[in-house]
């Protein structure tokens, strides 16, 4: 593959070399960035030549006609196959095309680290070879399937922010990185990429300032004249910087940010965006109440098409890069695995009358302020201390942050919403 960028994997071994314990405690430093200024054109991403894409699933199809001026020509395109894939609580979209037979698969995030449903699914439309996996900020939701990807998959290259987790799924996706021999790039907002027919443009982040969130990879990925948004957890003033920044942000395609949460999705930018359809990647019964009520009616209101894979499955869109069929597909509910060895589990053992994590639970060592929130007890003064003195060795040490005592602590435990590791 062209421009692979091998400065920043340098940099990947050089932190192994030189760490003496986890290797997440010292940022990455972006020495991509630095192999980017050098550059004076996009840079094209590498082709693939893969196994043929396997017929999709069965679908009640809705023909949607697309009116909007094109990046590039859709003539003789062959047809892209875009997957939200129905991954619970957590996001991950496969994008499959190909030209004058050069296969071409992009994965943009992967899934929960409890879960192997992302993996089955990729088997299940026999992607041998990948392009591109971008992880759009290394929370366990979104990051969390990699390392069992690149294991088994082919990859050319990751994408991730430059930001860090003090989780053990973050570890273990950087060492799949190293140990694979895989293409390592931290985008930057203006970043353009070539990959075969579809342009890729990158929004955010400018840079990394340690809030994950903040830092969400945002991209545009365009074919013909259909486009698709993406945006991570990207929350309100992260859409409000891209808007300033004078983005083409108009997609017909929108992926809520933050799983449709009311910290993401603003009025001014869906306005800015205005999709024709908008996709909400959530779990069923989602312990975070996702998709917010405000946010889907404030969808709704602009005329929005919303497909949710809580409620119709995996979405599947098929675009010849004129035209677009949106199909929805209820998954198979034996496609998920067993969820990995024990050290993936949080490290908490249940007490008596003590609830047990859930299998989405908060990871108090990565999760968002605004996530932190949702455990009890958990204010927004005592959300911003808890950052501050993270990590935490289990549940119980967050009796070091002011105003948690025994009490609050079995409060904590019973609830069973909070854990620590992967």
């Amino acid at each position: 593959m062209k421009n692979r960028l091998w400065a920043s994997f340098l940099l990947i071994l050089l932190l192994w070399g030189c760490s003496t314990g986890n290797p997440v405690q010292e940022k990455i430093e972006d020495a991509a960035d630095q192999a980017k200024k050098e550059q004076s054109e996009p840079m094209p991403v590498g082709q693939i030549g893969g196994s043929e894409t396997a017929p999709l699933p069965k679908a009640e199809e809705t023909e949607i006609e697309k009116d909007a001026s094109p990046l590039q020509s859709s003539d003789d395109l062959e047809e892209l196959t875009v997957h939200y894939i129905n991954a619970g609580q957590a996001d991950a979209a496969l994008l499959s095309f190909s030209e004058n037979g050069e296969q071409f698969r992009i994965l943009i995030d992967a899934g929960n680290w409890n879960s192997t449903d992302v993996v089955s699914y990729l088997r299940e439309q026999h992607v041998e070879h990948l392009d591109i996996i971008a992880g759009t900020h290394p929370h366990a939701d979104h990051i969390g399937q990699i390392d069992k990807i690149i294991e088994q998959i082919e990859t050319d290259e990751v994408w991730l922010s430059g930001d860090t987790a003090n989780s053990k799924v973050f570890s273990r996706v950087l060492d799949a990185i190293e140990l694979n021999d895989t293409g390592y790039y931290e985008p930057r907002a203006g970043d353009v990429f070539d990959v075969g027919p579809m342009v890729i443009e990158i929004f955010n982040p400018n840079e990394i300032n340690g809030d994950v969130h903040e830092g969400s990879l945002s991209m545009k990925l365009t074919y013909g004249d259909v486009s698709f948004l993406f945006t991570g957890d990207a929350e309100v003033q992260t859409e409000q910087k891209m808007i300033d920044s004078g983005y083409d942000l108009k997609a017909d395609f929108l992926q809520l940010g933050h799983h449709g949460s009311k910290t993401s999705t603003s009025l001014p930018f869906l306005e800015a965006v205005d999709p024709k359809v908008a996709i909400i990647s959530a779990g069923e019964d989602s312990q975070y109440d996702h998709p917010h009520e405000e946010v889907v009616s404030r969808v709704k209101a602009k005329g929005i098409d919303i497909y949710e894979t809580s409620v119709h499955g995996s979405i599947v869109v098929v675009t010849d890069g004129s035209t677009y069929t949106v199909g929805t597909v209820k998954d198979d509910s034996t496609r998920d695995e067993p969820a990995g060895t024990p050290e993936e589990k949080p490290v908490e053992k249940p007490a008596e009358n003590q609830a047990a994590p859930s299998a989405d639970c908060i990871d108090v060592n990565s999760a968002s302020y605004e996530e932190l929130m949702n455990i009890t007890h958990i204010g927004p003064a005592r959300a911003k201390d808890l950052i501050e003195l993270r990590p935490f060795a289990s549940v119980e040490d967050l009796s070091r942050i002011k105003g948690i005592g025994p009490g609050r602590i079995a409060d904590i435990l019973a609830e069973g919403a909070a854990c620590t590791g992967g």
